[in-house]
């Protein structure tokens, strides 16, 4: 019992730490915030259909993440519950495989862009905000988390070692 929950912190760090990594990355290359950006980090927002443990990562990973690349203090709270409120829904839907990516979409799609208006002073509608960051959120966690579902899939067990999922 020890031992597993080593693991789930352990875990829980890995995923947080991958997170923040793809992130930093992304944003070098200028694309990980704005109106059109494409997280690449994003993608694991599918890994609560394979583990629990993923929900607290992701939701670290992305407020330190908003922190370290100096987000404004809205985007670091409100973004990374945007995040955390789609990992939950990710693994509440870890039965449906292909509706997985879809909770991490619509919570960004609905949050993100209110954050880009209010606090970032972006002056597009709404409308136009939610799509830009839809599509990007369609490419990173509905395209590349889905990529990365099924090629994790076969060794599910290899890598999660949790006894009690799925």
């Amino acid at each position: 019992m020890k031992n597993q929950k080593l693991l789930y912190l352990i875990q829980g760090a890995l995923i947080a730490t991958l997170y923040i990594v793809l992130t930093y990355i992304c944003n070098a290359l200028g694309f990980a915030n704005g109106v059109i950006q494409v997280r690449i980090s994003e993608a694991l927002t599918i890994l609560p259909f394979f583990t629990p443990t993923a929900i607290g990562g992701l939701f670290v990973g992305c407020f330190l993440s908003n922190l370290l690349t100096g987000c404004v203090v809205y985007d670091i709270v409100f973004g990374s519950i945007a995040t955390l409120i789609g990992a939950i829904g990710t693994y509440l839907l870890r039965k449906k495989k292909w509706l997985a990516p879809i909770p991490p979409i619509i919570a960004n799609v609905i949050i993100v862009p209110i954050i880009l208006r209010y606090f970032y002073g972006f002056e597009q509608a709404y409308p136009y905000l939610m799509a830009t960051v839809g599509i990007g959120e369609v490419i990173s966690c509905g395209i590349l988390g889905m990529c990365l579902l099924l090629a994790l899939e076969p060794y599910k067990k290899m890598i999660f070692h949790l006894d009690g999922d799925k």
